[in-house]
């Protein structure tokens, strides 16, 4: 079968509702003034790593569940403007959708609404296998229909990334993923030890590469055996949001691992995808093109040397 596929992306469709508030943690009032207005976009991890993806020159696919409502007509635009391969599965308890608090340094604090999809809910088994098998590599979002389509897609032979997010390193929902991916993401924010997580997750899995994104401090890279600090990228505008911050540094990533780049050097393209989602408002969706990648790679340097250590 033809590989015309670059990225396979699962999971993660659905909408966000954008509030700025004076500040976070927000104190407890009757009601508050929002000048900046209250703002619906489509656009959720799956999204925006379809975007990123697909801006960097990749061809990819996206496959999850979307409503036969509003937000799912949105999600089906957003991806028709920007021309990306979307197969929807009908999805009757409707769309995903969130609510981001966003404050005034960028932070966001996201409310996800679990209500839209059930513990039966499966990715169509004969769809995933038939869209793996004309791909080169599946990016899986950490969704429970998602966790059931892992030992298809492994049989398929397709290469498996995923963002495990603000993981703790303990919660079991998320070993699964940790575990059948070539390529593992994830957030230091709640790691209390970056090191050891990410060594035990490449011991107990299959992981190649895992990268523990430490926002403004970079990146935790561990890529054979060794730990490298991946040092942060300047933002090349003001930091407005760092919603969708994540999910760059990974399309960005998979963009240097799909076109055989060292991993230090995938990390830095991650690292300057980023740093430039941070300068992107929350009500917009612009991921960073190749050529701008490119040409900020080669004016700045590619970053630190391995560490060691406990």
């Amino acid at each position: 079968m033809s590989r015309d596929t670059d990225v396979l992306v699962l999971g993660g469709a659905g909408v966000d509702t954008i509030v700025h508030v004076p500040e976070l943690p927000l104190p407890y009032a009757d009601s508050y003034m929002i000048p900046d207005g209250i703002r619906t976009r489509a656009g959720q991890t799956g999204d925006f790593m379809s975007l990123g993806l697909t801006a960097l020159g990749l061809r990819t696919h996206h496959l999850d569940f979307l409503g036969d409502d509003p937000e799912g007509d949105l999600v089906r635009a957003l991806h028709d403007e920007r021309g990306i391969a979307l197969t929807a599965i009908p999805q009757p308890a409707g769309t995903k959708r969130a609510v981001n608090l966003v404050g005034p340094d960028g932070r966001r604090l996201s409310l996800y609404d679990s209500s839209r999809g059930g513990p039966g809910d499966r990715l169509p088994e004969a769809t995933v296998r038939e869209l793996a098998g004309r791909s080169r590599h599946a990016h899986v979002s950490i969704t429970q229909p998602c966790a059931h389509a892992l030992p298809a897609l492994r049989e398929t032979g397709v290469t498996i990334s995923t963002d495990l997010h603000d993981w703790d390193g303990e919660n079991p929902y998320h070993e699964p993923f940790a575990l059948a991916a070539d390529v593992v993401f994830l957030s230091a924010a709640r790691l209390t030890h970056p090191e050891r997580t990410l060594r035990r997750i490449a011991e107990r899995g299959r992981a190649r590469v895992v990268v523990a994104t430490a926002g403004a401090e970079g990146a935790h890279l561990l890529a054979d055996g060794e730990l490298t600090p991946v040092p942060p990228a300047a933002p090349p505008a003001p930091v407005v949001d760092s919603n969708g911050a994540g999910d760059a540094f990974a399309a960005a990533f998979l963009f240097g691992f799909l076109n055989g780049e060292p991993p230090r050097r995938c990390a830095r393209y991650g690292a300057l995808a980023g740093a430039h989602a941070c300068t992107v408002p929350s009500t917009q969706v612009d991921a960073i093109d190749r050529e701008t990648l490119l040409a900020r790679a080669a004016a700045e340097p590619e970053g630190a040397a391995p560490v060691t250590g406990a």
